[in-house]
């Protein structure tokens, strides 16, 4: 008989590269089948400047560069694991459950690489590891992502949507009893890049966005981007950005402020395509701190959003990846076909001892 009750560390990075989500988490599996969580503990490891710069560049280098970077990073990781788990005095861990840090995301060319992923994680840390979760769905056929709307089904399924704005915005709802997600456009990758221009590491609450002017024409070209007429399952990467969106953004010669007011308003205008009136809605995130964009998003439609307690809104991704890896590990499915396009649905992710 399986154990009804898990003590895990799920482990992110996320694109918009602030650092090293940790989050330690008990899961309880009730004879009905429904799962509650309580995350006990977590933090955010900042990067430093120069492997910030490292991760950013790393997307330029060569296959042997990788593989060299990968392992330095996967070093990197057991590290700043290892010191989590001995400040915050954790024993008796079922699994660290780590989706490492996306470098490449081209599912269509059935390419994706999250480096920090390899055995050695495992070996280092002396704990089962379960991680590089995306690459068996893309070996299926399947986008890779996103993977955690089968949390927002088992935890949060008393909201109508499930919407998560960090690097990229992507949301999550059920529809004729099917799972549905897929990213709508990037938030944070564009906003902290411009924020940083303005000598401040992110846009705090919008501040920045909302002393600028909107580019009009600048507005219409973002929201033109093909991407945004395609069905779902559908998913982004930095990539994408740096040939879609950034190209846009310089040849406009707009000041990064204007920028940072026209892009906010095109992700509002990209948000409140996808839900309909008075839906309610869950936010988390970095993005769920930006006061000025959600008041665009609300201007555009009258919605009922729900901001939860801080250690959600920032660990929540953190949190459902320390589900995956249970599921994982129960060989219970962890990653649905309706949200990613694979061919079957499937446990994902590698097992290590």
């Amino acid at each position: 008989m399986q154990q009804s009750k898990y003590r895990v560390l799920g482990v992110m990075s996320g694109t918009s590269l602030d650092g090293v989500d940790l989050a330690f988490c008990r899961f309880i599996k009730a004879p009905n089948g429904s799962w509650s969580y309580l995350i006990e503990t977590a933090e955010t490891i900042a990067y430093t400047d120069t492997w910030r710069r490292s991760l950013e560049d790393s997307l330029h280098y060569s296959d042997d560069e990788l593989q060299r970077f990968n392992e330095a990073y996967t070093d990197y990781l057991s590290e700043i694991i290892a010191a989590f788990i001995q400040k915050k005095g954790i024993q008796k861990l079922d699994a660290v459950c780590s989706h490492g840090h996306t470098i490449l995301h081209q599912p269509e060319k059935g390419i994706t690489l999250q480096i920090g992923n390899l055995p050695l994680l495992a070996q280092k840390l002396k704990q089962t590891v379960v991680c590089d979760f995306r690459v068996q769905d893309v070996a299926l056929g399947g986008q890779g992502a996103p993977l955690v709307p089968i949390g927002d089904r088992l935890l949060f399924g008393n909201y109508d949507s499930c919407l998560n704005l960090g690097g990229f915005a992507n949301v999550s709802f059920e529809k004729d009893g099917k799972r549905i997600a897929y990213d709508i456009c990037p938030v944070n990758v564009v906003l902290n890049h411009y924020a940083q221009k303005l000598g401040h590491p992110y846009d705090a609450e919008g501040q920045l966005a909302a002393c600028g002017i909107v580019n009009a024409d600048l507005l219409d070209r973002l929201n033109a981007l093909p991407f945004y007429q395609a069905g779902f399952p559908k998913s982004l990467g930095v990539e994408w950005v740096q040939e879609q969106v950034f190209p846009i953004l310089e040849a406009s010669t707009e000041t990064p402020q204007n920028i940072l007011r026209t892009f906010t308003e095109h992700v509002a205008e990209q948000l409140a395509r996808q839900f309909s009136e008075q839906e309610t809605i869950l936010v988390t995130g970095g993005g769920a701190y930006n006061q000025f964009l959600l008041l665009q998003l609300t201007k555009r439609k009258k919605l009922q959003i729900q901001i939860p307690d801080k250690t959600l809104i920032e660990f929540k991704e953190a949190l459902v990846f320390g589900l995956l890896g249970v599921l994982r590990l129960r060989n219970e499915v962890n990653c649905l076909a309706s949200v990613t396009g694979a061919s079957k649905d499937h446990s994902c992710g590698i097992v290590y001892f």
